[in-house]
């Protein structure tokens, strides 16, 4: 009776899959408008749901800290995080791991760019002459967009950018970056170059008016980071399980959404340079 009972069991709910009723939530740092992000993470879920054998859902936040205060508090169990939010989001959760990246976040850069009445030129060199410019970063919360450009303007100019621009902007995510600086809104800015290339390549971006002046050294950024407790809550080697189907996420369309190549193992030690320049202006305690 016990063996046919068991045997109906493994017919409803299916075999090696989460736990009955328990939805896998998943969400991303809004790097750019909200519409692109549904269409991105909406098929990601899919495949997602396909490949883990359980529903797995999209939530979409409107901010970085959002992102990471949803991953603290279980409402998501797995994120796609930048390098600063990603650092942030797993120290408040005991055993929380990076475990993707995408190859090309190994080797990430910020561009600074300007409107071109500002009258700067690219330069292979830090571009002092953006001093007494208006200046916007993206989120505060924001590795490319704010943590590694700031970095690089106090260690070449010497002083907080509130001290070194005639005024200062936080625009929220890249895509308005680009479009407050090509407005002319602000005279310069700081964004993520896998942002810059796919909106030029859409042909959103005029090079007449806007243009790159500066490219900051790698650093590591992008990553999926998957809480602690996962396996306690889906099953046993579920974290091995999500972690699988990131690295093994073939499809050009889904890894064309990103972009990236595709995805290769990380880990948390990858981002200590994160760690590191994040304590030493003040962005991580």
């Amino acid at each position: 009776m016990l063996k046919r009972l068991f045997a109906m069991l493994i017919l409803v709910f299916g075999c090696g899959s989460a736990v009955a009723g328990e939805t896998f939530v998943f969400t991303a740092i809004p790097d750019q408008d909200e519409s692109r992000l549904q269409e991105r993470f909406g098929k990601i879920a899919g495949y997602l749901s396909k490949e883990l054998n359980t529903t797995v859902k999209y939530v979409p936040v409107k901010s970085y800290a959002a992102a990471v205060t949803a991953f603290k508090n279980n409402q998501v169990q797995l994120a796609w995080f930048g390098g600063l939010s990603g650092v942030r989001a797993r120290a408040s959760v005991s055993g929380s791991e990076a475990i993707a990246q995408g190859y090309e976040d190994q080797f990430f850069e910020t561009y600074f760019i300007a409107n071109e009445k500002a009258g700067l030129a690219s330069t292979k060199e830090f571009p002092k002459a953006i001093a007494g410019k208006t200046f916007t970063f993206g989120s505060k919360g924001s590795t490319s967009g704010r943590l590694m450009p700031e970095f690089h303007i106090r260690r070449n100019l010497g002083k907080a950018p509130d001290k070194v621009f005639e005024r200062v902007g936080f625009s929220g995510d890249h895509s308005r970056t680009i479009a407050l600086v090509q407005s002319g809104a602000y005279q310069v800015g700081a964004v993520n170059f896998k942002v810059w290339e796919k909106e030029l390549k859409a042909g959103k971006i005029d090079p007449k008016k806007v243009s790159i002046i500066w490219k900051t050294p790698h650093y590591p950024d992008y990553q999926w980071s998957i809480r602690g407790d996962v396996d306690k809550k889906y099953g046993a080697d579920f974290k091995k399980k999500v972690t699988a189907a990131l690295l093994n996420m073939k499809d050009p369309d889904l890894l064309q959404s990103f972009p990236r190549s595709k995805f290769i193992p990380a880990t948390n030690d990858d981002y200590k340079m994160i760690v590191d320049t994040g304590k030493e202006i003040g962005l991580i305690d």
